[in-house]
């Protein structure tokens, strides 16, 4: 039984509009879903990834619209890496992000920059092993788009090693060095690693709601099940219409999601429209005239150009 690395990581953002032009146009991901928080209907859900929306692309957001922006601190996650195919790709990125007005900062081998909330990435040259998961975009050349999520890097006031137990023994994950990690599946990796801080968070746009690891169907209730032997309070099993998942927080704070494969974002959506109608969770289609009225309309970069 293993997880398979990363499904997918969830952010805040006060801006749905942006949040679209950033990651749809500018990063030149595909929105693959367009659908509202289960708990609060009010505030979209957006999806970010690859053509498929393959586990291990995906990248989502809650607007809460017009919410301040946030800091990472103890506790969450404060850098997201994106893995490219190489060098000559962080040239490309650098060039393309300065033209869109985002600066970033090149070291030999990783371009790190903010999205427009503050939220903080890495580019990284993904070439040891992770198969390429890649978005169209016609600003994009292939050779230079971004192939999914490589790792992540958390904030820790109560040491690095604290989960180590959890991790290894539990969850699957390699130590490599202290308070670095590796989560190797049978298709997919996820490097994983800790950053010592005295500061408190505070959530906001721009901050990680929680991180959700790639959990095989059939595995998924045993892993709820040797989550819990191990003293986590972890959730019932939730249908998120797209993936089930269980929920817990680990001891330095951060929320980890198990979500499985299936049954996936062409449930409800041929795959050739992806993200591109209001989607709802059934328990909230009756909301649907008044969320409609209530949402702010959405112009997807991908739309306005195959018309």
């Amino acid at each position: 039984m293993k997880l398979d690395g990363m499904h997918h990581i969830t952010m805040i953002t006060g801006d749905a509009q942006r949040n679209v032009d950033f990651y749809a146009d500018v990063l030149g991901l595909r929105l693959v879903k367009k659908t509202v928080n289960f708990d609060a209907p009010e505030a979209y859900h957006l999806y970010f990834g690859d053509e498929q929306g393959s586990p291990g692309s995906i990248l989502t957001w809650f607007e809460f619209a017009g919410a301040r922006r946030g800091r990472a601190g103890a506790g969450m996650i404060h850098t997201i890496q994106l893995g490219v195919a190489s060098a000559q790709a962080l040239e490309f990125w650098a060039d393309r992000l300065a033209s869109k007005g985002y600066p970033s900062e090149r070291t030999r081998d990783k371009l790190s920059f903010e999205d427009y909330d503050g939220l903080g990435f890495e580019l990284v040259v993904a070439d040891d092993g992770n198969p390429p998961l890649r978005a169209v975009h016609p600003a994009v050349p292939a050779q230079h788009a971004i192939l999914g999520v490589e790792g992540a890097r958390a904030y820790t006031a109560r040491g690095t090693d604290v989960d180590r137990e959890l991790l290894t023994e539990t969850l699957g994950f390699r130590e490599l060095s202290d308070g670095e990690y590796r989560l190797d599946g049978e298709e997919r990796h996820f490097h994983w690693g800790y950053d010592a801080t005295g500061d408190a968070g505070v959530q906001g746009a721009g901050t990680v709601h929680h991180i959700a690891w790639h959990s095989q169907d059939e595995d998924h209730v045993a892993w709820q099940q040797r989550v819990a032997d191990v003293g986590m309070r972890v959730t019932p099993v939730i249908d998120r219409d797209y993936f089930k998942s269980v929920y817990f927080r680990q001891p330095q704070g951060v929320l980890f999601e198990l979500a499985t494969t299936s049954p996936g974002f062409a449930v409800d959506e041929d795959p050739d429209h992806l993200g591109e109608e209001l989607r709802l969770p059934a328990q909230h289609e009756h909301l649907r005239s008044a969320l409609e009225q209530m949402l702010t309309p959405l112009t997807n970069p991908r739309a306005a150009v195959s018309r």
